[in-house]
């Protein structure tokens, strides 16, 4: 797994690309928690290149998604592919968070949402 990162307007764009599975979620876990202990409070996690995520990555998703539960953040999860999205809906996910179908309408989620 790779972990891609950038700035678009008023949020951190994160994009993990390869498995996010047992062996490698730590790394994704410790990307993200060193973002929102370092005051990042409007996060995107562009999950298009993922292929493959396990509960251990759906862990990760879920402490981010804790950390940035309004009115403390926002987090918006986008380009979620189908093999993603069938283990997100599977484990009864889906509903936990905001999802877009692309990055651009993350973004756009996110610049809607009052600041924290």
């Amino acid at each position: 797994m790779e972990i891609g990162e950038e700035r678009a307007g008023g949020a951190l764009v994160v994009a993990p690309t390869g498995r996010v599975d047992s062996v490698n979620s730590g790394e994704l876990e410790r990307h993200l928690v060193s973002r929102l202990d370092a005051g990042e409070r409007r996060l995107v996690i562009d999950l298009a290149g993922v292929e493959y995520i396990s509960s251990a990555g759906l862990r990760v998703l879920l402490l981010a998604a804790k950390r940035l539960k309004p009115p403390a953040g926002a987090l918006v999860l986008c380009g979620i592919g189908p093999s993603v999205r069938t283990v997100l809906e599977l484990a009864g996910f889906m509903s936990l968070f905001v999802v877009a179908p692309a990055r651009a309408e993350a973004l756009a989620r996110i610049e809607a949402t009052p600041a924290p």
